[in-house]
């Protein structure tokens, strides 16, 4: 069973050298331990997710043509997280508005850079789904 994510809650990219603060804002109805309701549709670049630091996936071209400018080392690039579409929800039957919620358990995909992103933390710790 996972939690209810909220506004404000921690996320973190497989690639990433840093955690994100997800924002909330495809719906506002819904609340839970006082925050808005994060649903499927919170995962769009400088709306809900701020980038999670610089990128150190090889899939992701700037991080490659970085890497063989340095002769094969590792060279990790600013985040411009690019989403494969939105949240894959782990239970779709709870709703807010109509949409799915987001739940600590769901994952998002980067196409840039074949990352994985996750919840760490959900905001909040009192709405068990």
């Amino acid at each position: 069973m996972g939690m209810l994510v909220v506004s404000g809650a921690c996320c973190q990219c497989s690639f990433g050298t840093l955690p994100c603060t997800l924002q909330a804002v495809s719906q506002m109805t819904c609340m839970a331990d006082g925050k808005p309701v994060a649903t499927i549709q919170d995962g769009q670049p400088g709306i809900n997710l701020q980038g999670f630091g610089m990128c150190t996936s090889l899939a992701n071209p700037t991080v490659a043509a970085a890497t063989a400018a340095a002769l094969g080392v590792l060279t990790p690039q600013p985040c411009n997280m690019v989403p494969a579409g939105p949240w894959i929800a782990s239970n779709p039957k709870v709703l807010a508005g109509g949409i799915p919620c987001l739940i600590s358990d769901a994952a998002l995909m980067c196409s840039l850079g074949a990352g994985n992103i996750r919840v760490v933390l959900p905001g909040q710790n009192k709405v068990v789904v």
